[in-house]
Order: structure tokens, then sequence, then C-alpha cells
């Protein structure tokens, strides 16, 4: 039987870890959890299960789940974030493979839940992610806060049965928080790599992810929670876009003040 190390970040997670925790006790040699100093119970909860627990300031998504990898004692980590679960025909589906563990990395679908509400469309359905993998075959890539898994070229793969559970959004009201802190994030990458603001893309790149979300990836069929996620998605296009012109704007006075 191969060892595993589950691998999770938090920051205010008392409304989800524990779950998350259950779900993986049964089936990782050891659990570590990299939190950015929460200030509710997460801790607490923690603490009851053979967790192990360790703080570190939060500087990026991708930043910090490399970090609580690379703490993993063993080669094979499976990482998870705190509002997500694994199904039970996920966890049989794991528990047979990591009998004898002869691929570099495993893929497997995510189901997200907004609301309480199972969203199968809008491109949130099956959401394929890397999640088990050798941490000396890949490590956590991509842009924050949009962050994944990026595996050698070399490395073999394998499909898992069973979904990834995840409870992405608990409110209307939490996702536009999110929305806010991530559009934010995302024009501060722009403007580092160089892209610039304009009008043209304040008005238009919004209303183009709004038709691509509900008409072209039939966001429309999820229905009051589809339009909402739609219509949400072009609010963070649409607050990124204007972040990104004003940032770039800020840019281009001070270095005419100099």
């Amino acid at each position: 039987m191969c060892k595993i190390s589950a691998v999770i970040i938090t920051y205010n997670e008392e409304k989800n870890i524990e779950r998350c925790l259950l779900s993986l006790l049964d089936i990782a040699d050891e659990i570590i959890v990299l939190d950015s100093f929460s200030t509710d119970n997460t801790e607490k909860i923690c603490e009851k299960y053979k967790v192990v627990f360790s703080k570190h300031k939060f500087d990026g998504h991708i930043e910090q789940k490399n970090r609580v990898v690379q703490m993993a004692k063993n080669d094979y980590v499976l990482s998870l974030d705190a509002d997500e679960f694994l199904s039970d025909e996920l966890k049989k589906s794991i528990t047979t493979e990591i009998k004898d563990l002869s691929y570099d990395a495993y893929y497997f679908n995510r189901q997200n839940f907004y609301c309480g509400k199972k969203i199968k469309f809008g491109g949130w359905y099956p959401d394929t992610k890397i999640r088990l993998w050798n941490k000396n075959k890949g490590k956590w890539g991509g842009k924050n806060p949009h962050d994944k898994v990026i595996i050698d070229k070399n490395a073999t793969k394998k499909f898992l049965k069973g979904d990834l559970m995840h409870y992405s959004f608990l409110s209307i009201e939490q996702h536009i928080d999110q929305i806010n802190k991530f559009s934010t994030i995302k024009a501060e990458n722009d403007l580092n790599e160089g892209r610039k603001g304009s009008y043209f893309k304040v008005f238009f790149k919004p209303v183009v992810k709004f038709l691509k979300i509900y008409f072209f990836k039939l966001g429309i069929f999820d229905g009051f929670y589809g339009f909402v996620i739609a219509c949400n998605s072009a609010y963070l296009e649409f607050l990124r876009q204007i972040k990104l012109k004003q940032k770039g704007y800020k840019t281009s006075v001070r270095s005419i003040n100099f």
C-alpha cells in the first residue's frame, strides 16, 4: 500500500474544513493544513483530528499551495481546497489506486455547487482537475488566483472515477466579495504582463463573457443560478477591465511626474 499526504491551505474556513478532513481520514497517511492566520475556529476544528497544522503569511494561492506540498513527507500528495471533499465513489477509486500508484498523476471531475445547488452547465462541470500526483513530477502553476497543477511533459496520467465535490459559494454575497478580490488580482497580473485597459474592453469583454457562459456553455439550463453565475462572471470581467485601466492610468501619471 502506497502512502499519500493530503495537503490543504486555509483561511477562516470553519464552515468547510471539517467536511473536507472527514473525507480524507480513511485514505491519507498524513494531513497537512497550512493556514494564513485564521481568526475563526479553523485551527480548533483541525485540532480534533490528526492534522499537522502550520501557519504562514498568505503571499498568493500558487505560492501557498506549493509551500504546503513541500511540507509533505510522502512523494504522492492529494491537494484539496477547504471547501472541497471527496465523494464516496472518488474515495473508492483512490483507495483502489493507492495499492500500487503506477502513474505520476491522477485526474478526476469536480462537481461544483452554488448556493447549495448542483451546477451542471456554464463550464462548471465536469471541471476536470489533477489533484493527486507525485510531487517530484509536477507543481502548482498558472496565474493567481486561478491556479492549476502542471505536470512534467513525460509524466504519465490516469483518470479516476468519482467526483471531487466543491461547495464554491454558500451565498451570492460571498461570490460578490470574492469577485472584488479576484478582479484586483487579475488586473494586477494583466498590468505586470504589459496589458492595457481600454473603453472597448470595458464594454466588450463582459458582454462576451456573459454570452459565452449563459448561451454557448448552456448556463441557461441551470435556471436562476445559471443566470446569476453568468451575470457575476461578466461583472468580474467588468471590474477587471476598469481596474486595469485605472491602474494603467495611475502608472502613466506617475511616470510623467517623474
